[in-house]
């Protein structure tokens, strides 16, 4: 698969799994996301497609690199609806 579509699944699945903030913003807590089945089955690295889309500022988080467990209740904030 190339980048462009990964991230674009990734738009989907945040839409699918977040809620809007206050902000009119949608996020998902990397832990949801991650521990998703439907999103493994989906992206073979999760945390790549993330930093992927973090460089096209698609997705906002905090950091650099998340973490199974260390970054569970970190907040991946959707850009672009």
């Amino acid at each position: 698969m190339d980048v462009a579509h990964e991230v674009k699944l990734l738009v989907q699945e945040i839409q699918r799994l977040g809620s809007k903030g206050a902000d009119g913003q949608t996020r998902v807590k990397f832990g949801v996301l991650f521990n998703d089945d439907r999103c493994a089955n989906i992206f073979e690295a999760l945390v790549g497609t993330l930093r992927a889309a973090k460089r096209k500022k698609v997705v906002s988080f905090e950091g650099e690199l998340l973490l199974q467990g260390v970054h569970d209740n970190v907040d991946i904030v959707l850009l672009e609806e």
